[in-house]
């Protein structure tokens, strides 16, 4: 896999070694009354896949989850860039649509799913916090953690300190918008939360210490408690990554 094939979206995991085409995997621990359920095209140790899991559970929503195989190239076939054209992953497919970048895909699935639920919220003033947020972590936190180690995993390039100092100063400013609130909008879960829990705990593979800031540190253990299912949706695919992450440092 080439880093130039990296982006944002195609954060790394586990890839899938057989079968060779993209294979269904329904999972029932998504229970839903739906009788027809959205498509998601994933990868288990991917941060921004993750975000999508943990929604998800969050609204009891059932997914029909379609493993994409990024080491076999199942994200350059046809049939798939039909649907993503940028070649990323996740995915979604539902009732005909195809969403890519998983944040849009977090609040379609509140605002088609999730009426009136707090995870996105209606208000304008409160929304707009919840969308800033989400944009620090697609712009800023979690592109500075793939500007960081990312070469390192998959171009051997030694460690730049510098980049560590930007994500150092991110994670500055997520302590500063955890101050005096439960949560990153406020003192409800919402989607900026599942967003950034899943992008921070990856962290956690590349020994970068969020922990030190104390902000931080509640948060995470609280969205940890606290966000439905966590450790199906976003610990198991985490453990994943950190698994390719050994594999490949021990080479």
């Amino acid at each position: 896999m080439e880093i130039k094939q990296l982006s944002e979206e195609q954060s790394p995991s586990v890839v899938q070694q057989e079968p060779r085409q993209l294979h269904v995997l329904t999972v029932p621990i998504y229970p839903s009354t739906k009788l027809t359920m959205p498509d998601l095209y994933y990868v288990p140790g991917s941060a921004p896949c993750r975000a999508v899991l943990l929604t998800a559970k969050a609204l009891n929503l059932n997914l029909n989850l379609k493993l994409v195989d990024l080491h076999h190239g199942e994200q350059m076939k046809p049939e798939y860039l039909k649907l993503n054209p940028q070649h990323t992953v996740p995915t979604l497919v539902d009732d005909g649509l195809a969403i890519a970048e998983s944040r849009a895909i977090l609040t379609y699935l509140v605002n088609k799913y999730g009426k009136g639920s707090t995870l996105y919220p209606e208000d304008p003033k409160a929304r707009a916090i919840v969308d800033q947020r989400l944009y620090f972590d697609i712009g800023t936190l979690y592109q500075r953690f793939g500007d960081y180690f990312y070469p390192q995993l998959f171009g051997g390039a030694p460690e730049d300190k510098e980049k560590l100092a930007k994500v150092d100063e991110a994670l500055k400013f997520l302590d500063t918008f955890l101050e005096g609130q439960k949560y990153v909008a406020g003192n409800n879960l919402t989607v900026a939360d599942l967003s950034l829990v899943a992008s921070v705990s990856s962290f956690e593979a590349a020994n970068i210490d969020f922990l030190k800031y104390g902000n931080v540190k509640r948060w995470y253990e609280t969205v940890k408690a606290t966000a439905p299912g966590y450790e199906e949706a976003n610990g198991k695919g985490l453990e994943a990554f950190k698994g390719l992450v050994n594999s490949i440092m021990k080479k």
